[in-house]
């Protein structure tokens, strides 16, 4: 297989003429915002989720909507045999780090087999499609000072099974490029937030538990874990906009830190989402939401990537936190009126 950039497979990409893109986890937090992306840019995109009961009923009539488990070789075959996608971005995974210490297997399983699945059969059916694999910054684990800000050569040191899932896809996509040629770039996502984020992740819980305060549905107390982290969080509007140029300029065979190169406190992020609120919240440590494990500081080196596509955030952390509230207490809200 050759090694052709999609740029060169579409002189005109730059004019932003039609592409045909694949999403695998579509109905997911980041691959509901970059379906809204592409189509905005008037692309072509298919979308794959696993469960015939989500939907994105906001972009009803202008994606294509296919149900598979691309944990079977032949089913993602056959998905890619009949679609010919110019560009897959493969976003579909198990992404909750406390839910890998939970149940491993299931987390390496549901991270390695589709993206195994995609690579082979982009090999069998000699395809040039550009596979843009989304790892995670838990793939460099353990830090210290000195390792910061991390770029993409640090070594690979996971500190969780979820982490250990990343590294697997990372280390996939290099060896399918460099044994077969496979036209892939590997994509480092670091912390991002936005609206549509699951409760289960810090900014999204945090804002959840303030809207409901202030719908009068639970008692002014805010649980939380560990407040001393720091974190690099971007904007998840700012990291689909990273991939759709990494689709573009990125360079096969190559991997790219995506993070806005910063590193903000848990402290800071829910001292921003109480200083948006009037009520008065009381701060409950809470020892469920601990790690057995925890990174005390990480944040990006994101030279590489803004040298390859020009790329650099446009939301700022407080704004994209309170576009995080926002949503929330909207869900809030309509949840209230549908209850009553």
């Amino acid at each position: 297989m050759g090694q052709t950039l999609l740029s060169d497979l579409h002189p005109a990409l730059h004019g932003r003429i039609c592409v045909r893109a694949l999403i695998t986890g579509v109905t997911g937090f980041a691959g509901s915002h970059l379906a809204e992306m592409l189509v905005s840019q008037n692309d072509e995109v298919i979308g794959v989720a696993r469960h015939p009961r989500a939907t994105l009923d906001w972009l009803q009539n202008r994606i294509t909507l296919v149900f598979a488990d691309l944990q079977h070789p032949g089913v993602v075959r056959d998905l890619l045999d009949h679609h010919r996608p110019d560009v897959v971005y493969h976003l579909a995974g198990q992404a909750f780090v406390p839910l890998s210490w939970r149940d491993p297997w299931d987390t390496l399983q549901n991270n390695i087999r589709p993206q195994l699945n995609l690579l082979q059969s982009l090999v069998d059916l000699k395809l040039d499609t550009r596979l843009l694999v989304v790892t995670s910054n838990q793939v460099y684990g353990h830090v210290t000072q000195s390792d910061l800000p991390v770029a993409e050569d640090a070594p690979f040191r996971p500190d969780n099974p979820y982490g250990v899932s990343k590294a697997a896809q990372d280390l996939l996509g290099l060896q399918y490029f460099q044994s077969h040629g496979v036209n892939v770039l590997r994509a480092r996502p670091f912390n991002h937030i936005g609206p549509r984020q699951s409760p289960m992740f810090v900014a999204a819980s945090f804002a959840r538990q303030i809207a409901r305060i202030e719908a009068g549905l639970s008692e002014p107390v805010i649980k939380v874990g560990n407040l001393e982290a720091r974190r690099d969080f971007t904007d998840v509007v700012d990291v689909v906009r990273a991939y759709t140029l990494l689709a573009r300029h990125g360079q096969p065979g190559e991997a790219y830190n995506i993070g806005v190169g910063r590193a903000y406190s848990i402290q800071y992020l829910l001292d921003t989402l109480l200083s948006f609120t009037t009520r008065s919240i009381e701060v409950c440590p809470d020892a469920d939401r601990m790690r057995p494990a925890d990174v005390p500081v990480i944040y990006a080196d994101n030279r590489k990537l803004r040298e390859a596509t020009g790329w650099k955030p446009t939301i700022s952390f407080e704004d994209s936190l309170l576009r995080v509230l926002e949503y929330w207490r909207s869900e809030t809200q309509q949840s209230l009126k549908t209850h009553s």
